[in-house]
C-alpha cells in the first residue's frame, strides 16, 4: 500500500523536511549566500558544494558527483549552473569543498518519504472513516418524481434551514414520515481517535529518528514511566553521526574559503539516567 504523488503525501513531505531542518542550527552562514538554497540542496541532495566563482565569489552550489579515487570516493563535482562560467568541474578538497549530511553522500529524502508515505495513507483513512460515520437516511419511494421531492428536502436539511416545506405525499397514509435513518453500529465503526493516536505515534517515532527529543505518548499498563519517555541514545544517535559529517565538511569549507559557519544541534538535551530530558535551550 503506497500513497504518492498526491497532495496529502507532498503535504507531509514538506512538513517532515521542516522538522529535519528544524533540528540544526547553522551560525554565520555569508548574508549574501542563499539560506534556504544552501539548507534544501544539504538536507534533500545530501550534499552541497562551496566553490569560489569569478563573479559571485565565494558560494555554495547544486552539483553532481563523479570520479573516483582509490577509497572509491568521488573526486569532483559537476556544476551546471547557466550564470557561471570557468571551472565548472572542480576537485573536491582543492578547488572545492564538499558539505555532506551523510558518510554515503545520500540524503533523509528516504527517510522524509517513508513517514510521509504512512501519516498520508493514516489521514486517507481517517477520511475514509468520518464519512462512513455519517447518520444515513433511507427513503421509500413510489416513483422517481418523489424520490426528486425527497432529495430536494434533505438538501434544505442539510443546508441547516429552520424550516423545511414538504407535500404530503412524502408521508404515509397514518401521517408517519416515509424515510428511516439508516445506522450500522456508528460508534463501534468509529475508529477516527485510533487513527489520531496512531498518526501522533508516528510522528513522534519520526522525531526520535532524526533528533528531535519526544515523550512516548502511549503508556500501557505496567510499564513505568521511564520506560515510556524518551531515550537518549536512540534520538540523538543518527543526528549526531549527521551533525559530525556535515562539520567536517564545514572545517574544509572554512579553512578553504576563510569562512566562520558552525552548525549545533538547535535543541539541546541533558540526560538524566536514561532518559532525554529537553532543557528548552536553543
Amino acid at each position: 500500500m503506497h500513497s504518492q504523488e498526491n497532495a496529502t503525501t507532498w503535504y507531509f513531505r514538506r512538513y517532515l523536511i521542516q522538522k529535519i531542518i528544524s533540528v540544526f542550527e547553522f551560525k554565520r552562514i555569508p548574508d549574501e549566500w542563499s539560506k534556504d538554497y544552501f539548507l534544501y540542496n544539504l538536507f534533500l541532495y545530501g550534499f552541497v558544494a562551496i566553490v569560489n566563482t569569478d563573479k559571485f565569489g565565494v558560494i555554495p552550489q547544486h552539483c553532481s558527483l563523479y570520479g573516483y579515487d582509490v577509497f572509491y570516493r568521488p573526486t569532483n563535482v559537476n556544476i551546471a549552473n547557466p550564470l557561471l562560467r570557468g571551472n565548472l568541474t572542480p576537485r573536491i578538497g582543492t578547488e572545492c569543498a564538499l558539505i555532506r549530511m551523510q558518510p554515503d553522500y545520500g540524503s533523509c529524502w528516504d527517510i522524509v518519504a517513508y513517514y510521509a508515505d504512512l501519516l498520508s495513507l493514516c489521514t486517507e483513512s481517517l477520511a475514509v472513516n468520518l464519512v462512513n460515520s455519517k447518520l444515513a437516511y433511507v427513503f421509500a419511494c413510489e416513483d422517481k418524481t418523489v424520490a426528486e421531492s425527497f432529495k430536494k428536502m434533505y438538501d434544505q436539511m442539510n443546508e441547516g434551514n429552520p424550516a423545511v416545506f414538504a407535500d404530503k405525499k412524502l408521508f404515509k397514509d397514518d401521517g408517519e414520515p416515509a424515510w428511516d435513518s439508516f445506522q450500522n453500529n456508528l460508534k463501534q465503526n468509529y475508529i477516527a481517535k485510533d487513527i489520531l493516536e496512531d498518526m501522533t505515534k508516528i510522528d513522534a517515532r519520526f522525531c526520535t529518528e532524526i533528533g528531535i527529543p519526544n515523550v512516548n505518548m502511549a503508556k500501557e499498563s505496567g510499564v513505568t514511566d521511564n520506560e515510556v519517555e524518551a531515550n537518549n541514545l536512540d534520538t540523538k544517535s543518527k543526528a549526531a553521526l549527521w551533525l559530525e559529517t556535515i562539520r567536517d565538511g564545514l572545517e574544509v569549507a572554512n579553512n578553504m574559503f576563510d569562512l566562520n559557519i558552525t552548525v549545533d544541534f538547535r535543541f539541546k538535551s541533558e540526560v538524566s539516567g536514561n532518559v532525554a530530558v529537553d532543557n528548552g535551550d536553543v
